[in-house]
């Protein structure tokens, strides 16, 4: 089993920066992908930034357009994702995942929520 817990989320104006974080722990040390998945009011889950656990290679959804950034600190079992020039279109619940399995992610976070206000 992995446990995640993410924390960072809150509220900031237009234009502001967040940064989340996500502690891993239990059996780490299978961690193929970590990811950053979000969920709006409403709105599907859709994927934010997945990053290798092994050589740090990422992946960006598109409409991020350079404004997020996702890395990781192996030492800690920790992955953060920056978030920057924030829109209110980025409120959601923010969760972070790990996959052990090369192909399906089978732990998640409890979520933490970011509100953008206009």
């Amino acid at each position: 089993q992995v446990q995640l817990v993410e924390s960072g989320g809150g509220s900031v104006q237009a234009g502001g920066s967040l940064r989340l974080s996500c502690a891993a722990s239990g059996r780490t040390s299978g961690i193929v992908t970590m990811a950053w998945f979000r969920q709006a009011l409403g709105k599907e889950r859709e994927i934010v930034a997945a990053i290798s656990w092994s050589d740090g290679r990422t992946m960006y959804n598109d409409f991020l357009k350079g404004r997020f950034f996702i890395s990781r600190d192996n030492a800690k079992n920790t992955v953060y994702l920056q978030m920057n020039n924030l829109k209110p279109e980025d409120t959601a619940v923010y969760h972070c995942a790990a996959d052990r399995t090369g192909g399906h992610y089978d732990y998640w976070g409890q979520g933490t929520q970011v509100t953008v206000s206009s």
